[in-house]
């Protein structure tokens, strides 16, 4: 295990840390600059770097990785001034101490831009050397193992990158003073800012360890906002071209201190500080007063040294990523905590303090600068606990703060499973029987047979044909019941459906007519609707199916016109009377359909048949096509003269016998 001495310097602080790094070794010289030597990546550069570096000055630095890795080092920037490269130059060797060899040495105009440099083994030695000279920035490197893929330097920016959306790794060691950072997650950065400097002021890299970045570009917006997080203060900047932001985890949402999730008795503190004027009432600043953005009083501790304390209980474990904190927010009182440690626990007796990793050191988080700035620290790696505890280390006037916590459920990817508690075993006040053994018994089942899948596929062929074998006869018996009650209670007599068509009524024509004797039944118009149907032929005429039929049907009408005062047809049945044969004939038969009567007691085969009416009497021979001489009926109003040439027929008996008038 060795030790690595890390120079750094901070947003108006310099600080010394040291720490334990495997692998890698301290630099030594008096040339030496900005200096993070992480356990896999970390950046150098000369003393006084980006200014001129000192004259007759050298720096040495070895680094070590993991054995079986190798380093990948990338020159970001060399800039030496003068032509002797005997004393001034940039020396690269493969291992460390007297065995090891040199891989390249760059000086005066040996470097345009960046260059990358492999080691052949998991060593290497970097060397700066300087003579006399004018001026000069000198170098800066930054260098990784070989497993981190896409290595880029502190120095890089966002403009740099043309890809919409790209990954990258950063190094260790980028959080430098002479980067300028103009933005803030997640509205995005300006694209001026250096890339991983950026992304420390994010939170979605360590300054220690260095990390992957996934980056995403769009367009610039009007302003730049300036914040202070993570020890990085971004300064306000204007329009450009286009921003950048960061992809994270999603794990960044606040914990409920500020909306009031977190309710006031799961806030505690070491002491509260009370106050008031001469005779006024004393002011409590509660810990209740704690929460971010709360008008009011915010927490303030009685007293004024390190042991105070404010902490949250936020009920279970969860995941913890950053803290927001802010002053008193009160012009009056400008209290604020300009430093402080954090300390955590799962059970509220045993506390943690929070170190980064590869560090044993607690680490101490850069607070407020005023009492009205929120800033934000982010924890790498990230906490899981149920309590968190803030141990202000120093403040301005009085311990007094604000706070937000960050972060998001601990098991929010992983579902958390409850198993059941099983009961506690019973105890039993007999002792155990030992030495005997019981057999178990060979249980065969003779119930069921040796193929069960044979009779579940017998099972689904015969249960469909056994449900249709009893379900015919029923289909059955129901359609033969609805053929036989088909017919409509409210027909009383109805006539064949072939019997009112055209054809049937040009075909009676060549049919016989009523044998002698036959009589002829008359329907009165007040008959029962119910009475008994005798036996009749057809009626002659058809009767209206309500009193305003002969209205809607014009002058196409099918009602015998009267003729002399005793009628041999009733009036039309009334509405409520359904009568069959009141149903108008189709527009293309005649006007009357009259049966033509033929007597074929005195026809000859091949003679001339007579057709009969009062006072008229027509012949035609069935050898020749003439046309038909038909009585013509009397006009009405309501009925338009015949066209010429079509003649009616009058309609008479064989006898002319009177009809037989049934009630």
């Amino acid at each position: 295990m060795d030790t690595a001495l890390m120079l750094g310097r901070g947003t108006g602080l310099f600080f010394i840390i040291l720490f334990s790094a495997r692998g890698s070794r301290a630099q030594k010289g008096d040339g030496c600059g900005h200096t993070v030597l992480g356990t896999g990546s970390g950046s150098l550069a000369s003393l006084g770097y980006p200014l001129s570096y000192p004259t007759h000055s050298v720096c040495e630095w070895e680094i070590s990785v993991s054995a079986g890795d190798t380093l990948v080092l990338r020159v970001a920037d060399l800039d030496i001034h003068t032509q002797n490269c005997q004393v001034s130059y940039l020396r690269l060797f493969n291992g460390i101490g007297a065995g090891r060899t040199e891989i390249v040495k760059l000086c005066h105009g040996d470097v345009s831009g960046s260059r990358v440099v492999e080691s052949a083994g998991h060593q290497v030695t970097v060397q700066f050397m300087s003579g006399p000279h004018s001026h000069g920035r000198g170098f800066f490197l930054s260098y990784a193992s070989s497993k981190h893929q896409g290595l880029i330097t502190c120095l890089e920016k966002g403009n740099d990158f043309t890809e919409a959306e790209f990954s990258k790794f950063c190094p260790a060691g980028c959080l430098t003073d002479f980067g300028e950072v103009s933005g803030t997650i997640p509205h995005g950065y300006r694209d001026s800012s250096p890339l991983c400097l950026a992304g420390i002021h994010a939170g979605v890299v360590s300054n220690a360890l260095g990390g992957a970045v996934s980056v995403v570009s769009s367009k610039g917006i009007p302003h730049y906002d300036s914040t202070l997080a993570n020890n990085v203060t971004s300064v306000a900047g204007n329009l450009s071209p286009s921003l950048f932001t960061f992809k994270t985890s999603g794990c960044y949402g606040t914990l409920g201190l500020e909306s009031g999730v977190v309710s006031d008795s799961q806030i505690s503190a070491s002491s509260v500080w009370e106050w008031g004027r001469h005779g006024d009432k004393p002011s409590v600043w509660a810990p209740s007063g704690s929460r971010l953005k709360r008008v009011g009083l915010p927490w303030a501790a009685a007293n004024s040294d390190s042991k105070e304390w404010v902490q949250v209980d936020l009920k279970r474990d969860k995941k913890v990523t950053g803290i927001i904190t802010t002053g008193s927010t009160l012009p009056e009182y400008q209290f604020y905590v300009s430093t402080y440690r954090v300390h955590y626990s799962s059970n509220g007796q045993d506390w943690t303090a929070f170190q980064e990793a590869g560090s044993n050191q607690e680490k101490v988080f850069q607070g407020n600068t005023n009492y009205l700035q929120e800033v934000r620290n982010n924890f790498i790696p990230p906490i899981e606990a149920r309590f968190i505890r803030i141990c202000p280390s120093q403040w301005h006037q009085r311990i007094a703060l604000k706070m937000e916590l960050l972060g998001c459920q601990l098991h929010s990817a992983r579902p958390r499973i409850f198993y059941p508690a099983f009961p506690p075993p019973q105890r039993s006040t007999i002792p155990p029987l030992q030495g005997r053994t019981t057999h178990t018994p060979s249980v065969r089942n003779t119930t069921m047979t040796q193929h069960p899948h044979n009779e579940v596929a017998l099972v689904a062929v015969l249960v469909p044909v056994l449900v249709v074998v009893l379900t015919a006869p029923v289909l059955v018996i129901v359609c033969a019941w609805l053929w036989k009650s088909r017919k409509s209670p409210e027909v009383t007599y109805d006539l064949p459906h072939w019997d009112r068509t055209v054809w049937w009524k040009s075909m009676k024509q060549l049919l016989p007519s009523k044998l002698d004797g036959e009589e002829c039944v008359r329907y009165s118009s007040t008959a029962r609707a119910d009475h008994q149907r005798p036996r009749m032929e057809p009626a002659e005429y058809a009767q209206p199916l309500v009193s305003g039929t002969m209205t809607s049907l014009g002058q196409r009408s099918t009602f015998k016109p009267e003729e002399g005062a005793d009628p041999e047809y009733d009036a039309p049945l009334t509405p409520e009377q359904y009568h069959a044969y009141a149903e108008p004939l189709p527009a293309s038969g005649a006007e009357y359909a009259i049966p033509i009567t033929i007597d074929r007691v005195n026809h000859v085969s091949g003679a001339t048949i007579a057709f009969r009416g009062p006072g008229l009497l027509a012949q035609t021979d069935s050898s020749q096509s003439g046309m038909s001489m038909y009585d013509t009926p009397k006009s009405t109003s309501d009925q338009a003269a015949p066209a010429k040439g079509q003649l009616y027929q009058v309609p008479q008996n064989s006898h002319n016998a009177p009809c037989q008038e049934i009630d």
